[in-house]
């Protein structure tokens, strides 16, 4: 059947409209927002054909960071260029956003209530189903062969055995990406769409610099006003580092997170990081939403720390995870359909799709001795070190039922996400009695 015409570009406030609106309905991570935007963009207003929104899609699971935030970006640069960009990034973020910002705050101040508390000890709970349900996506996805499967695994071991560098991981995976490609057939793509703009390497350096130039001067600010030390540059440090090296989704940014700001930094617990996990699964926008959290705890909990120290550390928090998607679209989507034709971008894309399997594994190990179990016992390492792993001895029962149960709704029933989670949080009430 012959696709109907497309209608003219939409004015700039038709397009925030359906920004908007595409910011507040987009409940279930990636995937769902996604699919949203097609039925919008694609099928309901016809402002953009079937080859140019996959195009801009495969153009951007190339990039670091939140991959629909800077689908929704691209989309609005194709339609009114940067200022339609500009509109449609953060009216995808920004209703999601002003939500986890309260339910922060509330967590913050009345978390340790024991009605609350038994509510966010069944949201715990429930995240541990949806890491699953993310290994069996990423799973279908990414493992394609027995060299997949060796580079799952062994990205697995060296963050959670060997404890390397989240970066360095990475890093390895890339790099043997790019030798396999050597062996590989160039990639296909589909017919490429008009260009918004003539491809430029001074418009692109343009764009880098004045875009690039805004990323950093919130944190150029807060390291000249208050020092390097000072918990809000630090947050902006950690979080812009966070979106050039984290491919392949929300729950890849787990386990940087994880290493980082739990361990290294101690800005948070791992429980009260899978608590921000759970409030990010429910409300709408991108499930990174958790680095807002993140950088929010950050703030409250720190020396001197309340309200506003909270709400500017989470606010450098959710514009240096989010600005970046500025420079990689305004800078590189003009010459996306010659990266995505480049047989080396395709095999760097695969191993590190691949290696995120084995990241997502070492996040559901961390987060599931958490939450599934009432202690760890330390072991000794042969080369040194120690490791963490569960007491056999405490497990928690009703959490692994809660975890079960979200679970199985999800992957094998594909139940509601929001109902998935109100069911796991009223099933936490359960803890006040056992």
């Amino acid at each position: 059947m012959t696709p109907l015409p497309l209608e003219q570009p939409p004015l700039l406030g038709q397009l925030a409209s359906a920004s908007f609106r595409i910011g507040c309905l987009g409940f279930g991570g990636p995937a769902g927002q996604i699919a949203l935007m097609h039925r919008v963009f694609v099928e309901e207003k016809r402002w953009i054909s079937e080859a140019e929104y996959l195009h801009a899609l495969n153009y951007c699971m190339l990039l670091p960071g939140p991959e629909a935030q800077q689908l929704a970006t691209y989309a609005g640069w194709r339609l009114r260029g940067v200022a339609g960009g500009v509109i449609a990034g953060l009216l995808f973020v920004a209703p999601g956003a002003l939500v986890v910002f309260a339910l922060t705050w509330l967590y913050a101040a009345w978390g340790t209530l024991p009605l609350v508390a038994a509510l966010f000890y069944g949201v715990k709970a429930a995240v541990i189903g949806f890491i699953a349900e993310a290994l069996v996506k990423v799973g279908r996805r990414a493992l394609k062969g027995p060299q997949d499967v060796a580079l799952a695994a062994a990205a697995f071991l060296g963050l959670f055995l060997f404890q390397l560098p989240f970066p360095l991981v990475i890093g390895l995976a890339a790099a043997l990406g790019f030798a396999r490609s050597f062996a590989q057939a160039r990639p296909l793509s589909a017919p490429p769409p008009a260009p918004s703009e003539k491809a430029s390497a001074a418009k692109a350096l343009q764009a880098a610099a004045g875009w690039g130039a805004l990323w950093f001067a919130p944190l150029i600010t807060a390291a000249l006003l208050l020092g390097p030390d000072h918990v809000l540059t630090r947050v902006g440090v950690f979080f812009s580092k966070l979106a050039v090296l984290t491919f392949g989704g929300a729950y890849t940014v787990l386990a940087y997170l994880q290493q980082q700001a739990v361990e290294a930094e101690g800005w948070l617990t791992a429980p009260q990081m899978i608590d921000g996990l759970g409030l990010a699964e429910t409300t709408p926008g991108p499930l990174v939403l958790v680095n807002q959290f993140v950088g929010f705890m950050a703030g409250w909990q720190a020396d001197g720390g309340g309200l506003w120290l909270a709400a500017a550390a989470a606010l450098m928090a959710s514009w240096c995870t989010f600005a970046p998607s500025f420079v990689w679209i305004f800078a590189g989507a003009p010459f996306s359909e010659g990266l995505r034709r480049s047989r080396m971008a395709a095999g760097m894309l695969q191993a590190v799709t691949a290696a995120v399997f084995g990241i997502i594994a070492k996040v559901a190990v961390v987060f599931g001795m958490a939450v599934l179990f009432r202690g760890v016992v330390s072991v000794s390492l042969p080369w040194g070190g120690s490791l963490a792993v569960p007491d056999p001895a405490r497990p928690d029962v009703l959490a692994i039922a809660i975890a079960a149960g979200a679970a199985i709704a999800l992957i094998r029933y594909k139940a509601n996400i929001v109902l998935v989670v109100l069911a796991c949080a009223l099933a936490g009430l359960l803890s006040l009695w056992v």
